[in-house]
């Protein structure tokens, strides 16, 4: 990472805008991503966010994590209002990229739940039916509980408008529960049955763990196959799962890998993800499946860790 040429008095301190750069990674990348979906847009508006950065004089910034995440939000909406136009045009239902996410032993429970559920497919697969603002708001508000006052200058509205888009996004999110489902121990538990009933094509089982209204939905981006409109129902589901096991290729490995907060499935072959499928849990039973098939979307399960927060 290098700094561009400043034509300024004061030279660039590099290594101490790196370093104050550095340490507020993990929650700037945390900001982008939660707004955009995308790891690869993220890291864009990172790399924009510091070419700006770069050229401040850090002694006329009074808070730069402030500061910094009001330059993150206002480019990541930029990227997400041209998202949303070429999402349009995307083939079939589009999912976020799934980013890899090693649990800390350290973390505070509740602090651990929390991320999950601000991390969680579910939660951005519904921010996905927001406007870029109602997203964006709720993002810095909701999720980061970034002041009103704070969030307003970074969308350039009045505080009482984002009070409005807030609240419309919360009780989006709210209608589609997804938000707050069940704790960690009984997510892995229920997903593992869940893995255990689609290896051993037990019937019984898979429906015993599915919620009767539970959804799927495939993102296979027209470059693998998947169904172009979610499946809804614990029968078809079921029906639509166990043909998945009948044509999976010889030597495919699933394995119970951490992802987006929580524990979700990937299948592999020779290694390399062919698909990552999260799963939300609710009163014991599998209420919702994301399937991403996209191998385009796959890359940041193949060991490299971005950390958020």
């Amino acid at each position: 990472m290098s700094s561009p040429h400043r034509s300024d008095r004061r030279p660039p301190d590099t290594a101490a805008a790196i370093a104050t750069f550095e340490s507020h990674r993990p929650h700037l990348m945390g900001v982008a991503y939660r707004m955009l979906g995308s790891v690869t847009d993220s890291e864009d508006v990172l790399q924009e966010a510091w070419l700006r950065w770069s050229k401040v004089d850090p002694t006329t910034i009074d808070n730069s994590e402030a500061f910094l995440t009001t330059v993150v939000g206002r480019l990541a909406l930029d990227h997400l209002r041209h998202a949303k136009a070429l999402r349009e045009t995307y083939s079939g239902p589009w999912l976020p990229e799934p980013l890899a996410s090693e649990p800390d032993p350290h973390q505070d429970p509740q602090a651990a739940v929390e991320l999950a559920d601000s991390l969680s497919m579910a939660l951005l697969v519904v921010l996905e039916t927001l406007s870029p603002l109602e997203r964006a708001a709720f993002v810095l508000r909701e999720v980061f509980e970034r002041p009103y006052a704070e969030v307003a200058g970074i969308l350039g509205r009045s505080e009482s408008a984002v009070r409005q888009l807030v609240h419309r996004a919360r009780d989006r999110v709210d209608e589609g529960h997804a938000r707050y489902q069940a704790d960690l121990d009984t997510h892995d538990e229920v997903v593992q049955q869940f893995l255990a009933a689609c290896a051993g094509a037990d019937v019984e089982a898979l429906m015993g763990v599915l919620a009767p209204d539970v959804v799927i939905i495939s993102d296979g981006g027209g470059l693998a196959q998947a169904p172009r409109r979610p499946v809804f129902g614990r029968d078809k589901v079921a029906r639509l799962l166990l043909g998945f096991g009948v044509r999976t290729p010889e030597g495919t490995a699933f394995t119970l890998e951490p992802f987006n907060g929580a524990v979700g499935i990937v299948a592999r072959q020779g290694g390399v993800p062919i698909s990552a499928m999260a799963v939300s849990v609710a009163d014991g039973l599998v209420q919702s499946l994301q399937l991403i098939a996209n191998p385009e979307k796959l890359q940041f399960l193949e060991g490299t860790h971005r950390e958020v927060r």
